[in-house]
C-alpha cells in the first residue's frame, strides 16, 4: 500500500500574499480551493487539483498541516472533491481519522510534552524579553508563533534556535510567521504512526518548510519546492527531489512527477 504525506500551504496551496511573493497572480489557471469570510483566500492550478484527485484515488493521500482543525477546515476541495480518511492538523498534535481526532494520539502527545519540553507559557514569558517584532498569536494551547512585523536577521533567528533548543522547542520561519514548536509536536511522528498503524510500504512526500523535514525522513519520494525554508537549508543526508520551478508551479510539478511515477508503474506492473 502506498500513501502521499503532504504540507499545504507553500507547498499544494497558495495564499493571495504567496502567489503575490512568486508574482503569480495572474496565472491563468488558478481554482480557489480555501473559503473565509465568504471569500477564496488560497489557490491552486487546475491542473493540480486534477493530479491530486486522480492521486488520491489510487493511494492513501494524507495532509500533513501546521494549521489547527478549525483553520484546516476552510479548505473546501478536501470536502468537495478529495474524501479523506486522515489529516495531521497542528503539526503533529491531532490525527484527524473519519472526522474525529484519535485519542489515543492526543494521549501520548500530552505525556510526551510533560517530560520533554517547557511548558508554553513559560516559553512565552522568556521570549518577551527579546521583544520580537510581531503580534503573538497562539495554537490550541500547543504552540505559537509570531506574524513578524519586520524581517529578523540570520543571527537573530539563530539566535532564537538555540534558545529554544535549550527549552525542547525549536523554531520555523515560514514567510512572515515565526513558529514556536515543542519537540514533541512533530510532523513526522504523525506520518509515522499512521505508515504503521495502516501498513504502509511506500510514502510518497512534499514540504517546504524545517517542520516538515521531520516527516519528510519518513518517505520514499521527499519533493521540497525550490523556494522554500528547506531549499536554502544545508541538511546532510536528505535525499530531497527539489523542483525546477517555484511557487505555485512548484505543487504542480511535484503533484505531476508523483501521478506520472505511479502511472508507470501501473502500466508496467
Amino acid at each position: 500500500m502506498k500513501m502521499f504525506a503532504s504540507d499545504l500551504d507553500r507547498t499544494l496551496i497558495y495564499s493571495e500574499r504567496a502567489l503575490a511573493d512568486f508574482n503569480q497572480t495572474e496565472v491563468s489557471d488558478l481554482i480557489g480551493v480555501e473559503r473565509k469570510a465568504d471569500q477564496e483566500v488560497a489557490f491552486m492550478t487546475k491542473r493540480s487539483a486534477e493530479a491530486l484527485r486522480h492521486i488520491a484515488d489510487q493511494m492513501l493521500f494524507v495532509p500533513v498541516t501546521t494549521r489547527t482543525w478549525d483553520q484546516f477546515n476552510r479548505i473546501f476541495i478536501f470536502s468537495s472533491c478529495i474524501p479523506l480518511t486522515y489529516a495531521i492538523t497542528s503539526n503533529g498534535a491531532n490525527i484527524i481519522y473519519n472526522g474525529d481526532p484519535l485519542i489515543e494520539w492526543q494521549r501520548l502527545i500530552q505525556e510526551r510534552l510533560k517530560t520533554e519540553s517547557k511548558p508554553i507559557k513559560e516559553m512565552e514569558e522568556d521570549l518577551q524579553l527579546l521583544n520580537i517584532p510581531g503580534t503573538i498569536k497562539r495554537a490550541e494551547g500547543l504552540f505559537f508563533y509570531y506574524i513578524l512585523e519586520e524581517n529578523l536577521s540570520l543571527e537573530e533567528i539563530m539566535n532564537l534556535k538555540h534558545k529554544a533548543a535549550e527549552s525542547g522547542w525549536r523554531v520555523s520561519l515560514q514567510g512572515r510567521k515565526l513558529y514556536f514548536m515543542p519537540n514533541p509536536i512533530s510532523k513526522g511522528e504523525a506520518v509515522k504512526f499512521i505508515k504503521e498503524r495502516e501498513g504502509i510500504l511506500t510514502v510518497y512526500g512534499a514540504g517546504d518548510s524545517l517542520l516538515d523535514h521531520d516527516f519528510l525522513k519518513e518517505c520514499d519520494f521527499p519533493f521540497v519546492p525550490s523556494h522554500g525554508e528547506l531549499a536554502n537549508e544545508n541538511i546532510e543526508d536528505a535525499p530531497y527531489i527539489f523542483t525546477n520551478k517555484r511557487g505555485v508551479k512548484a505543487g504542480e510539478e511535484i503533484l505531476t512527477e508523483i501521478l506520472k511515477d505511479i502511472s508507470s508503474l501501473t502500466i508496467n506492473g
